[in-house]
């Protein structure tokens, strides 16, 4: 370690796990002064977690990945597990920091910790620098003409794409005369900082399958998606890399990364969404909550096939096609009346690309309590949805070996009576 009181900066990893096109790092890296990159195991997150999430093995393999490549430098990334703020006053009490850098975040719970730091460091005569990263645009940069926050996607989308033709997206490089903090680097094994290896590998992504996005985006036993979301969510990759392919080569999948910004404004912008209806008319829905039907929909044992194989691929990978997703969750909130944020907590539990915004702003559109979100009378019939986008049976015979057996449990309630039930529930609302 640099025992010595030559001044550094720090640059925090969070969710840019990578040294390419990093704007924040890019930064530290411009200044004079050598760089110590540091990453915090935050136990006000990981606590909360099994010692063998997948994500958290993940987050260790990219950190590692970094590691090694800055080894050639005599440098490597600086492992701390604790809370931050705790984290951070070791910091400032072990190194001589001129300044901090890092990516802003925008969730609730990130704005709150990075205000909390902030003040510790400026009290202790850090300066702070942060940015832009994660998005192309933040949370006040598409507004409407009246200045208030976008609560439809189809004019935040206009004005999405209208401020990007009027800008060039460009990517950062690390630059030559970077210097980063020499120090010897003892590694941490994953076992040292408490937790498991899980036995549940995060795909790399894959953007070649852009070219046939539109063709067989909603067909999930083609596995023709480009498991990307992950590595949007931890930083593997610079969305700005992204946009410049996806603007070439699919429309439909520039939408969704236009919808992933879209939800993140609304998050920011309207809190109360984390806990409670975008909608605050529905507040009042007589939602059923039976838990042992919300086990079942757990588990994948509600006698609908689709649902339920999403439902286990999910449980088994920490992953569920994007068309799935809207099947299942529709399934619950609709077909049993389970209240959107029991679904949408079981979700966090198991995704690997689990974005606060992105879920919790597609569980409000399914259920229809939402900005922007279906109507209260659409409810998909998962049967017609498995006839029309697993035709051959090929996605649910992966996941359910023992459908259409007699092992195979009967449908948990008969879909024109729950469709009748749901719109009844609602419909009092309005």
């Amino acid at each position: 370690m640099n025992s010595s009181r030559e001044k550094i900066n720090i640059f925090w990893f969070r969710r840019d796990l990578r040294l390419d096109d990093n704007t924040g790092l890019n930064a530290a890296l411009d200044s004079s002064i050598p760089v110590l990159p540091v990453f915090i195991f935050d136990r006000n997150i990981t606590d909360d977690l099994h010692n063998d999430d997948a994500r958290v093995s993940f987050i260790y393999d990219e950190l590692k990945n970094i590691n090694e490549k800055l080894a050639g430098s005599g440098s490597g990334v600086l492992i701390k597990k604790g809370t931050p703020l705790k984290t951070w006053e070791e910091l400032i009490s072990e190194f001589n920091i001129g300044a901090v850098f890092f990516n802003r975040d925008y969730e609730p719970y990130s704005i709150k910790r990075d205000a909390e730091i902030t003040e510790l460091l400026k009290k202790n005569r850090v300066d702070v620098r942060t940015f832009k990263d994660q998005v192309i645009f933040e949370e006040k940069e598409i507004q409407k003409p009246d200045g208030g926050p976008y609560t439809m996607f189809t004019p935040y989308k206009k004005a999405w794409l209208k401020k990007i033709e009027a800008q060039e997206i460009g990517t950062g490089v690390e630059r030559g005369r970077a210097r980063w903090c020499k120090f010897r680097n003892n590694f941490p094994a994953l076992e040292g900082l408490e937790f498991r290896r899980s036995q549940i590998r995060i795909k790399p992504y894959d953007l070649s399958k852009l070219k046939d996005y539109n063709i067989f985006r909603d067909f999930p036993a083609e596995d023709s998606t480009t498991h990307l979301g992950p590595h949007l969510r931890f930083g593997t990759v610079s969305i700005r890399r992204i946009i410049q392919v996806a603007t070439t080569q699919s429309q439909s999948f520039l939408d969704e990364l236009i919808w992933r910004e879209f939800f993140m404004q609304i998050l920011f912008n309207f809190q109360h969404v984390v806990t409670g209806n975008f909608r605050s008319k529905y507040d009042n829905i007589n939602w059923r909550n039976n838990e042992n039907e919300f086990l079942r929909w757990c588990n994948g044992e509600t006698g609908y096939p689709l649902v339920d194989a999403g439902m286990r691929q999910l449980n088994e990978t920490g992953y569920m096609h994007s068309r799935v997703r809207m099947i299942a969750a529709g399934f619950l909130c609709k077909h049993l009346l389970t209240a959107w944020w029991y679904g949408e907590a079981y979700f966090a539990g198991k995704l690997n690309d689990y974005e606060l915004s992105s879920n919790n702003g597609n569980w409000q559109w399914v259920s229809g309590t939402g900005c922007d979100a279906a109507q209260y009378f659409r409810v998909f019939n998962p049967v017609y949805q498995q006839t029309k986008f697993d035709p051959h049976n090929e996605y649910v015979r992966r996941w359910i070996p023992e459908s259409g057996k007699r092992s195979y449990p009967k449908p948990i309630v008969e879909h024109a009576f729950a469709r009748e039930r749901a719109i009844n529930a609602f419909r009092r609302q309005y």
